[in-house]
């Protein structure tokens, strides 16, 4: 660095200027010749605001769920999706002018130009989206606003269309849900009330019952028990005394007449008997009725055997066959009644067994009920869940449809570019600016370091490997400075001409030669 002497290169500079110029032109044709071949594209841009729904979610619950951003994901897949954009292409004659455009390659140019950008409060973290801008670019700053303003539209109607979808299809999902439960539900109760009376009297709530059932049974039994005893003890009585009267063989002495006379006096055991009967039963039971003639019976033979105990004793014989035949009759009746309280004995003890069974199986039937209960509360507990829950989402649908839910709002509607955005003026420029320079210097100083001539003492006498005592400067007189002056005047011109007969072809090629005479015209007046 402390040998770098910059007079080197300006003097490598000037004596290669041409090669540098003549660069930094071509450079700068090439630059204008792009600027003039590019077609000049167009952007606009429209602003969308996303409000929320206007009805309070405490009082209308939303049953669209999902994100804004995942919205948005989807909108723009449907907007941009084949079917669409060719719609538009062909709606608004994009790309008409290239013929040579397959429809493929038209749907790919056209989703390529299109740009969604959104923003967020970044105040807060995890925030949704607020609000986004769609950008469409084009050659056509008319079809650039329209395009623009039709995609916002889109972007409106598919937003719309996708909560309205959403909305009903939860509503008809829930439905249908709702349906299968209510037709579950109704199985259960069927199940439910089957099986009560399948089971009724053996219920857990029948319990008490049962057990105070029960006991009375036992009760039952035990005075069924003891109204047995004493009929067979009649029925042993009574046989005795047809024994004796058979033994006797004649009329009955007067201790057979006491020994009747005992038997008639039964009547009091009798009628104990039936007040414990109609303690327990009906005066219309059987067995009631049944001891009631029979007392009702021996009464009257009582106060007949009063009677005849008056007459004389040639009616002895009708008194000894009356009593035979009233001893008779009283042992059918105490057959007929031990066969009774047999059967009410077995019967009293089925039933004890039946309720026995019921109070036994009555954990089982609890567990099973509850069982039951549980699944069926479960059920109900479900079917109110999504009827309210239904109730919901038809609300949110009416919502929907009357707009007030999520929208979409444009802010700021497209307008016509005044401008392009592509190609970018000053920076292609700046670009070939510095290209041009920079390509000029390189090739300058490439031709410097290719030749190989001496340019200075030094570097002869470091070759020679001898002293340099003394350098005569190239000498030059008047006439071969205004010579070269010339030159380079005709040098200049000529790369001039030349630039401008290359700018002027560009520009009647591209936009036809009238339209640059005009345009040349107009420029210099």
């Amino acid at each position: 660095m402390d040998n770098f002497d910059i007079s080197k290169y300006l003097n490598m500079a000037v004596k290669r200027k041409w090669w540098i110029i003549i660069t930094f032109l071509f450079s700068i044709l090439g630059g204008l010749t792009y600027l003039l071949i590019t077609p000049k594209v167009y952007e606009a841009k429209t602003l969308i605001l996303i409000q929320g729904q206007t009805v309070p979610e405490d009082y209308v619950r939303p049953v669209v769920n999902s994100s804004v951003d995942d919205r948005l994901n989807t909108i723009s897949q449907q907007v941009t999706s084949r079917t669409n954009s060719e719609k538009i292409i062909n709606d608004y004659g994009l790309y008409s002018s290239r013929s040579g455009m397959s429809i493929d390659e038209k749907v790919a140019l056209f989703i390529a130009r299109i740009e969604i950008d959104t923003s967020k409060d970044r105040n807060r973290r995890n925030a949704e989206t607020s609000a986004f801008t769609i950008t469409f670019q084009d050659e056509n700053p008319k079809k650039v606003k329209d395009v623009t303003n039709a995609l916002a539209s889109n972007y409106i109607d598919e937003h719309l269309n996708m909560r309205a979808e959403e909305a009903l299809g939860t509503a008809n999902f829930l439905i249908e849900e709702l349906d299968n439960i209510e037709k579950d539900l109704k199985q259960k109760e069927e199940e439910r009330r089957q099986y009560r009376e399948k089971y009724m009297g053996g219920l857990p709530e029948q319990l008490d019952t049962n057990l105070s059932i029960l006991e009375g049974l036992h009760s039952q039994m035990d005075q069924l028990n003891n109204n047995l005893r004493d009929a067979e003890n009649r029925k042993t009585t009574i046989i005795n005394n047809i024994a004796l009267a058979r033994e006797a063989g004649a009329p009955i002495s007067g201790s057979s007449q006491g020994q009747f006379a005992g038997e008639v006096n039964n009547l009091a055991s009798l009628k104990r008997e039936l007040d414990v009967l109609q303690s327990r039963y009906t005066s219309n039971h059987p067995d009631v009725i049944r001891l009631k003639e029979t007392i009702s019976r021996l009464e009257d033979e009582r106060k007949k055997a009063k009677l005849e105990s008056d007459e004389s004793s040639d009616e002895d014989s009708i008194a000894i066959e009356s009593v035979n035949q009233t001893l008779k009759r009283q042992l059918e009746e105490v057959n007929l009644r031990i066969s009774t309280l047999n059967a009410g004995i077995k019967e009293t003890q089925s039933q004890i067994d039946y309720y026995k069974k019921m109070v036994a199986d009555t954990p089982k039937r609890d567990q099973e009920l509850i069982e039951i209960n549980r699944d069926y509360d479960i059920l109900q507990a479900k079917y109110d869940s999504y009827k309210n829950k239904q109730i919901d989402a038809g609300i949110a649908v009416k919502m929907e449809k009357v707009q007030k839910g999520e929208q979409f709002k444009i802010i700021d509607y497209a307008k016509v570019p005044e401008h392009p955005v592509k190609p970018d003026v000053k920076k292609i420029i700046l670009m070939t600016f510095a290209l041009g320079f920079g390509l000029g210097c390189g090739i300058a100083y490439l031709l410097e370091m290719m030749d190989t001539s001496y340019k200075t003492p030094d570097e002869a006498g470091g070759d020679l490997d001898i002293p340099v005592l003394a350098s005569i400067p190239l000498l030059t007189n008047e006439m071969e400075i205004r010579l070269k002056k010339r030159k380079d005047i005709l040098i200049t011109v000529c790369v001039s001409l030349g630039f401008c007969i290359a700018l002027f072809s560009i520009l009647a090629s591209v936009k036809g030669v009238d339209t640059t005479l005009e345009y040349v015209k107009g420029v210099f007046g």
